[in-house]
């Protein structure tokens, strides 16, 4: 009979840890910290240096978890849509809502096209989110808000 005590109150005892182990990990999870906003400083595939693709204005996404929404600016139109993501994955293949301003370049093109390869992240210090085709980093933002 204390045999039996002990055991169940050990699985209890087990259980509980686990629970408040999971909650942590929750509040410093990786999708906790992609709230806010981020300006983009590096992008790979292009043949033309990083400033020539955005000479004015650099891209930036704002993430509002709450609403589980994605917005920003291509470095020349606004653009909104919902978030999809987890702790590690992200997917920006659903549309969007983007305004049609006519864009010099092809600073826009190259950003919308690289988005729709992204199916990963990470984020580095709370302060630096890269985004990844499977494990190579393709884009990388600096937290700016």
């Amino acid at each position: 009979m204390r045999r039996t005590t002990l055991m169940v109150l050990t699985v209890i005892g087990t259980l509980t840890s686990c629970n408040a182990l999971k909650n942590t990990v929750e509040a410093s999870s990786d999708l906790s910290k992609l709230g806010g906003t981020w300006e983009l400083n590096y992008i790979s595939g292009p043949r033309i240096a990083f400033n020539g693709l955005y000479p004015g204005q650099k891209p930036t996404l704002i993430f509002d978890l709450a609403d589980k929404k994605v917005s920003g600016n291509s470095s020349c139109n606004s653009f909104s849509g919902k978030l999809n993501a987890d702790d590690t994955s992200i997917n920006f293949n659903q549309p969007m809502a983007v305004t049609k301003m006519a864009c010099p370049g092809e600073g826009e093109s190259v950003f919308f096209e690289t988005l729709k390869k992204v199916n990963k992240y990470s984020i580095k210090g709370d302060t630096i989110l890269n985004f990844m085709m499977g494990d190579i980093a393709i884009m990388r933002f600096k937290k700016i808000k």
